[in-house]
């Protein structure tokens, strides 16, 4: 009898760590490009998600900037014009919508059965799901991204430099990661989607509405105004708008004046990297979780 359950064991026992994170850098990118791929062809499938993601930001950044295209110059600080002041929020934003959503697929494959199958398999190291995930949002945010700069640049917002330009993708990816892991250690921690959805509900507006994406932080009450100064997406959207309106800034330029103290370019990226570190090295004893 033991000899007929040892085997079975061994095909259903997730293995120790030491066997799914000591097998080399090589299986380590194999596993994420094959994961990765895998995120894309269900997007191939369902090429909605992605026509979505696209439409829905450029109905704000085309409504809301009509709505207030005749507002007094200089209302909204240094930029030229409302479209020009929402352009870093909507950016940011649909990147951080895009990575809030990044539990979504791994909740479904839990609910389905496959992540247990993967967890089982002698995967180099599991936070190649995470990568995995994180290249793919990534890459969609890169699209959204490049299609509202051009939309917004023909609405009249401008077009930062090339510096700029890949300052702006920094910034992106730094928030994408954050937000991957955070919205991944919802995954792994929620009993299920209906779970995972609510809480994607309940932050992901609020955190609009509390940052600095519709509104300066000289319109809002002085609560608000701490709020929107601890909220990490102000740390994105200030760094950004500020490229928009200053062609020669510096690591040490302020782009944000909050109640606390002057925020610097530098500082903002400074910020936005400790979160992703946080939210990266927080996700890994929920990696080591067993769902079988």
């Amino acid at each position: 009898m033991s000899n007929s359950v040892a085997p079975f064991e061994s095909q259903t026992r997730p293995i120790d760590d030491q066997a799914y994170e000591g097998n080399g850098i090589g299986e380590f990118v194999q596993e994420t490009a094959a994961l990765t791929r895998r995120l894309f062809v269900q997007l191939q499938r369902r090429p909605s998600t992605l026509i979505a993601g696209i439409v829905q930001p450029l109905m704000w950044l085309i409504l809301f900037g009509a709505l207030f295209q005749n507002v007094p110059a200089g209302l909204f600080g240094d930029s030229q014009n409302y479209a020009q002041f929402l352009g870093a929020g909507v950016i940011v934003f649909t990147a951080f919508a895009g990575a809030l959503n990044a539990g979504l697929p791994v909740m479904f494959d839990r609910e389905f059965g496959f992540l247990n199958r993967l967890l089982v398999a002698p995967l180099a190291s599991r936070f190649s799901i995470v990568m995995a995930s994180a290249i793919f949002i990534v890459a969609l945010s890169a699209i959204q991204a490049g299609v509202i700069i051009a939309v917004g640049a023909i609405w009249g917002a401008g077009l930062p430099g090339i510096a700029g330009l890949g300052a702006i993708a920094l910034i992106l990816l730094l928030l994408i990661l954050g937000v991957t892991g955070l919205s991944l250690g919802l995954a792994f921690a929620l009993p299920g989607h209906i779970e995972l959805l609510a809480v994607i509900f309940v932050i992901n507006l609020p955190l609009l509405f509390a940052s600095t994406a519709l509104a300066p932080l000289s319109f809002m009450p002085n609560w608000l105004q701490w709020v929107a100064s601890l909220n990490p997406l102000s740390y994105a959207i200030e760094p950004i708008r500020f490229l928009y309106v200053h062609p020669d800034w510096t690591l040490g330029s302020v782009v944000l004046n909050a109640p606390f103290g002057n925020i610097t370019f530098g500082g903002a990226l400074l910020v936005l990297l400790g979160f992703a570190i946080v939210a990266l090295t927080s996700i890994q004893p929920l990696l080591r979780r067993r769902f079988l």
